[in-house]
């Protein structure tokens, strides 16, 4: 298939525009810069980027944001009945939706929330792509709003980033802020990029400020805005090219 069309039909651009693309050199094939028109590239196999974002053209990769529920557990499914993501999925028709007509591959959820977190939880079937996300070494930042009991002091960002020591090692925060407060509790943003378990919420409590409620607002540049709970929405090209690009892709 003609390089501009796969481009068009990856809603990356109209056949026109990615034309012009082209000409200008913003347009990449297996590592490669392309600018002749009648480039073919097959769209299963070859790895494109425009400006530097890669572009996602086999169709039956799947990218979905979740805005996760308080009580839902992170997985798939549950041996003891629990409400899990899974659940969700088959609720709302996602597998209908992506997999209809046979598996495409499997649908899973990129790293964890514990149940009663709430937010940004990423599933898909690209397998490369969510093994690097979830992989430690790429160090993909996420960002959580925490609602903590006490008043948190001036300094307490500074501690944060400066570095705690918890039972499993050290954890520092890339970035802390006081979003609110009032009598007897506080709202705090918190950017990091660990992912051990309930590593937010131990650092809150460790520090004396146990969190009432916990939220992931962003994972590297995908954010969950104003998404309703319970409800999915798939990525766009832009913000799949960031994912792949934060890993290396």
């Amino acid at each position: 298939m003609r390089l501009q069309k796969v481009l068009a039909q990856a809603g990356v651009a109209s056949r026109r525009a990615a034309e012009e693309l082209i000409a200008a050199g913003r347009v990449s094939v297996d590592g490669k810069v392309v600018r002749e028109m009648g480039r073919r590239v097959d769209p299963e196999t070859a790895v494109v980027h425009v400006d530097g974002s890669r572009i996602v053209l086999n169709e039956d990769l799947v990218y979905l944001a979740l805005n996760k529920p308080a009580g839902i557990l992170s997985s798939m499914s549950d041996d003891l009945g629990r409400r899990c993501v899974g659940d969700l999925v088959v609720e709302r028709g996602i597998v209908e939706e992506h997999f209809e007509g046979g598996s495409r591959g499997r649908l899973f959820h990129v790293g964890r929330l514990d149940a009663e977190t709430e937010g940004l939880l990423l599933l898909t079937n690209d397998g490369e792509l969510g093994h690097r996300l979830m992989h430690p070494s790429y160090e993909v930042e996420k960002v959580y709003v925490a609602e903590v009991q006490g008043q948190v002091p001036r300094d307490m960002g500074k501690r944060l980033r400066s570095g705690i020591e918890l039972e499993d090692g050290p954890v520092a925060v890339d970035a802390f802020r006081l979003v609110d407060s009032a009598p007897g509790k506080s709202m705090v943003e918190l950017t990091l990029h660990e992912g051990r378990k309930h590593v937010v919420r131990r650092l809150m409590e460790h520090v004396g400020f146990p969190v009432q409620r916990l939220v992931r607002t962003a994972i590297g540049e995908v954010r969950l805005g104003d998404q309703r709970p319970g409800r999915f929405r798939p990525l766009n090209q832009q913000e799949i090219g960031s994912l792949y690009r934060s890993v290396g892709l």
